[in-house]
């Protein structure tokens, strides 16, 4: 794997070069820990921007949901499309209010999207989605049936020009600020789950997995 994506114009960081970073390690660690993207495209001069939840498969990014939706049908047919992934790592407090901040992880992905149309590959892809939601839940479900997969639409979007940009550590203050008498410092913020919530219709002798009572958004190594 080629583990520095080549810059674009539109890739290259202007404002903070510094906390731009090209690695794909990188980049798809990220994504991997990452739950919701944002889907970015313009249709008859309207500009539309759509959360939704994804996967990473090898060197692609798969978005999916039903073969009537309109974003994804429109977004089969090879438009340019932006998406954006933040995990937000931090809360950044400095001695004044012009230099509050916050720590964070993004990727930017520009590109255009095609459809996985192959029934294996769409499997695949649906797998994906399921192991990155949940590790291991795939191996206990139940797989989608022919008619499940005639009605969900997958769509890849190569990895060939992204970015990521990061910021951490401490404040950054003005040298004449530090003598103030503020606290400064960071309020580190994570995704933590909560206890799982059975199903009202859970026959009583099935147990909670492993993954669900001990389940985390771990950072996660983009190799992986």
């Amino acid at each position: 794997m080629n583990q520095v994506i080549n810059r674009t114009e539109r890739t290259s960081l202007k404002r903070l070069p510094k906390r731009g970073e090209y690695n794909r390690e990188v980049i798809y660690s990220i994504l991997d820990e990452a739950l919701v993207c944002h889907v970015g495209f313009a249709v008859e001069g309207k500009t539309f921007v759509v959360p939704t939840g994804y996967a990473r498969e090898g060197d692609n990014l798969l978005i999916h949901g039903s073969s009537a939706s309109r974003m994804l049908k429109t977004l089969s047919g090879g438009i340019e499309v932006c998406v954006t992934v933040t995990l937000l790592d931090g809360l950044v407090l400095a001695r004044s209010a012009f230099h509050h901040s916050m720590n964070y992880r993004s990727v930017m992905i520009f590109g255009k999207a095609f459809a996985v149309s192959e029934e294996n590959e769409k499997m695949k892809a649906l797998r994906a989605f399921s192991e990155h939601i949940v590790k291991g839940r795939w191996q206990e479900v139940r797989s989608p049936t022919s008619k499940e997969l005639k009605g969900t639409l997958v769509l890849a979007l190569p990895l060939q020009e992204a970015s990521a940009k990061i910021r951490n550590g401490s404040p950054v203050d003005d040298e004449t600020d530090y003598e103030l008498n503020v606290w400064a410092g960071e309020i580190p913020l994570q995704l933590v789950a909560g206890a799982p919530i059975d199903d009202p219709r859970l026959t009583s002798d099935i147990n909670q997995p492993d993954y669900a009572r001990n389940y985390t958004r771990v950072k996660r190594s983009g190799n992986e």
